[in-house]
């Protein structure tokens, strides 16, 4: 008797469940967090699992920043999707040439009035990976032995943002130098988020030619080459420049003092209230027009008497 009990239970429950099942709509999804790259395909499955109301009412609404839109509404594709994207039976959203823009939360809502459960929706997070285009790199030309220096690599299109690394001549530079025979007597950090290679001390074997590489999901880019070069402090070059600039600096000295001494930068006149206009009662006589052209003579006499005395004292020390 308990043995029939149990059976009638059951397939009651069974019946429960199957009549429940028959007359809802269920919907399901083959990924709620679907990738691919810029310019690729994809499918935004929503699978109808049951259904008992023929031609049900299918929806597909785009949000982003926590606003609605629709991109699919009483059987026609609208907005940026239009003419890129179209229903693969029953409910999935198949996207074309996709863009970053194409990021979004995706929900796909199946209303059916004939059954007891009316409405269900999926909801799926779509990515669009974007590869790196060419970075922008930075680096500087010469850089003094013992000196630090930044070298920058930055790129601003990818999407994840991408992680950044460096090569010193065609090879990968390790992110811990000492971890790399070839590095472990150069100083420097690597920051892969950043892009920035920084150099505490540079020494003559940091010379040579740094590219950066921008690499994220979808692909890499790299830089063009640049050359580097570190070079030896001349120090007693920069001595004896300094000392030839003060060598000059004195001999322009003893040549003014000199062309004092002999009178050369007497002033011509007085000034002031004691100025007198001169006067044929001086016993002072105008320059005759003839007499004028000499006048443009006097600048050259003047320079040539202070050259050569200049050059005298020159000789003497």
């Amino acid at each position: 008797m308990a043995a029939r009990c149990r059976a009638a239970a059951a397939v009651l429950i069974i019946s429960i469940h199957l009549c429940i099942t028959t007359f809802a709509v269920i919907l399901r999804t083959t990924n709620k967090s679907p990738w691919a790259n810029e310019f690729e395909s994809i499918e935004l499955s929503c699978l109808i699992e049951s259904i008992s109301t023929n031609n049900p009412r299918i929806e597909w609404k785009k949000i982003k920043n926590g606003e609605p839109s629709y991109v699919y509404f009483e059987k026609h594709i609208s907005r940026d999707l239009e003419n890129r994207a179209y229903i693969k039976e029953p409910a999935t959203l198949v996207i074309t040439n996709l863009t970053r823009s194409d990021t979004a939360q995706y929900r796909c809502e199946v209303t059916a009035h004939m059954d007891h459960k009316t409405f269900d929706e999926v909801l799926i997070d779509l990515v669009v990976r974007v590869k790196p285009v060419v970075p922008r790199c930075s680096v500087p030309k010469a850089v003094p032995v013992g000196q630090p220096a930044e070298l920058r690599c930055t790129e601003d299109e990818a999407f994840p943002r991408p992680q950044y690394q460096w090569f010193h001549n065609q090879e990968e530079m390790a992110q811990d130098p000492k971890s790399n025979p070839k590095f472990s007597n150069s100083s420097y950090t690597i920051n892969r988020e950043t892009g920035t290679l920084l150099f505490t001390g540079l020494r003559k074997e940091d010379s040579g030619q740094y590219h950066c590489m921008a690499e994220n999901d979808a692909g890499y880019a790299e830089c063009t080459p640049q050359t580097l070069e570190v070079y030896d402090v001349n120090v007693v070059g920069i001595v004896l420049g300094m000392l030839a600039l003060a060598g000059v600096v004195m001999v322009i000295m003893v040549g003014i003092c000199c062309a004092c001494k002999n009178g050369y930068f007497v002033r011509s006149r007085e000034a002031g209230s004691n100025y007198k206009a001169p006067d044929s009662r001086d016993g002072l006589d105008y320059i005759k027009p003839e007499d004028e052209v000499r006048l443009y003579h006097l600048p050259f006499i003047f320079e040539s008497r202070l050259l050569l005395t200049m050059l005298t004292c020159l000789s003497v020390l």
